[in-house]
């Protein structure tokens, strides 16, 4: 018998999602599918994409070069740029966009002999993230050197949002006014976007969005309805029941006690699975589409779900650890972190893709 254990990949809503996006934004835009689409399959959604996305964004050239082998021919940023002169003329033969955020990845660019008009450069500037691009006052002079490299095809403005989340704070409106104070003047498309961005700032949306989380179906900002829709369904099976008495313990380290009677499911899924092991007792999870809670620690390859009230839920039952019944969002605010990281960490279970 096989593990029953798998995640379940929608590619029809992952082609929604982009098209509801771009289309929120107006412009095109890059659909990020770094660190293998967020944990979905980074070939697989590109190839799903291919059809109407502008173009892909990865963190850096081995991810490039998975899709362009892959037979992905559309513009692929890379978001960390080249890290060395072979990843630059690979970048370079391959037609990938790099991002350009430090001068050591200037100087290579002015330092190494490369085809002409070979590159687009996406020359990030820093206007509060404070994490990777050129200081506001380094960018027109890092523009004039990269216009006059012989390489450079052409430039495109970029930078990245720290708080675009949170549509209450100011620090966006700040950072877009920096970015636009820095880049007065300078001819070249610009990209502000990000998947928060594209939903709650509207002086952000320019000539390209990046949309990442907001592709796979996890709303940054779950608290309204931004038409998305989940794009992986976390799904098990219980494999085995147990009843336990009053007073007695659940797993290891005895986190639950039982105050009543408890009829325990025993699920085929774990945190070497990528279901986060610090989820704690009442974590949601739904059974045949009936919502629960998870109970004690969970294990490397096993949870437990309480059944108690449930009584005709058993051996065989259908479990959705998260997808579109259970908001990821939801099982990651119970485990101290973002769905980002839970959808990162998917491994070991199969991904079956529908939609195809």
């Amino acid at each position: 018998m096989t593990r029953p254990s798998k995640a379940l990949i929608d590619l029809d809503a992952l082609r929604h999602n982009y098209t509801r996006m771009r289309e929120m934004h107006g412009g095109r835009a890059l659909a990020v599918v770094k660190a293998n689409a967020y944990g979905h399959g980074a070939l697989k959604c590109a190839q799903a994409l291919s059809g109407i996305a502008d173009g892909f964004a990865v963190a850096f050239a081995a991810e490039a070069l998975e899709l362009r082998m892959g037979g992905i021919h559309k513009p692929v940023l890379l978001l960390e740029g080249c890290f060395d002169q072979d990843e630059l003329l690979q970048a370079s033969h391959q037609d990938l966009w790099i991002a350009v955020h430090q001068e050591s990845q200037l100087q290579m660019i002015e330092q190494t002999t490369l085809p002409a008009k070979s590159l687009h450069a996406w020359l990030k500037i820093d206007s509060g993230m404070h994490r990777a691009g050129f200081n506001p006052d380094q960018v027109k002079q890092a523009y004039a050197r990269l216009a006059a490299c012989p390489a450079v095809a052409a430039i495109t403005f970029m930078t990245h949002f720290a708080r675009a989340d949170e549509p209450d704070q100011l620090a966006t409106a700040k950072q877009i006014k920096v970015f636009d104070d820095a880049t007065a003047g300078l001819p070249g498309d610009r990209s502000l976007s990000n998947s928060g961005a594209i939903i709650a700032w509207t002086d952000a949306r320019r000539d390209w969005a990046r949309p990442g989380i907001v592709l796979y179906g996890a709303d940054p900002m779950p608290s309204n309805n931004h038409g998305l829709i989940p794009v992986m369904t976390l799904q098990s099976k219980v494999f085995a029941i147990k009843t336990i008495a009053p007073g007695e313990s659940l797993g290891y380290g005895g986190t639950f006690v039982a105050e009543r009677p408890t009829r325990v499911g025993l699920v085929a899924i774990g945190y070497a699975d990528g279901y986060p092991r610090i989820a704690p007792t009442g974590t949601p999870i739904a059974v045949d589409g009936q919502l629960t809670r998870t109970i004690g620690r969970v294990s490397m390859d096993m949870l437990t779900v309480d059944l108690t009230d449930l009584p005709e839920q058993g051996i065989g039952a259908s479990i959705e650890c998260w997808g579109r019944q259970i908001d990821v969002n939801l099982v990651a605010k119970a485990a101290g972190t973002i769905s980002y990281e839970l959808l990162c960490n998917v491994k070991r279970v199969p991904r079956v893709y529908i939609g195809d």
